[in-house]
């Protein structure tokens, strides 16, 4: 599907796409792009569960492992 930027720096999305998408009238969207220059256009409520930092702000959460990390492999593998 191809689009055209008109003077305003506008888009329009087809309404069987919108339809198809769920999208009404004063729908919430975000526009994001990564290192290659894609866009990514997504609802709102979607796009915050996609939060790129929520790794980040999950990190800390859980106490360190007693004893370590060792002690924490050696767990998960077993005893020999």
């Amino acid at each position: 599907m191809t689009t055209i930027v008109n003077e305003h720096g506008q888009i329009t999305l087809p309404e069987d796409l919108r339809a198809a998408l769920g999208w009404q009238p004063g729908s919430k969207l975000i526009l994001d792009t990564d290192d290659k220059g894609e866009l990514f256009l997504r609802p709102e409520r979607i796009a915050k569960s996609l939060d790129p930092n929520r790794f980040q702000r999950a990190v800390g959460i859980l106490p360190p492992w007693p004893g370590g990390t060792d002690a924490y492999m050696k767990f998960i593998r077993g005893e020999d």
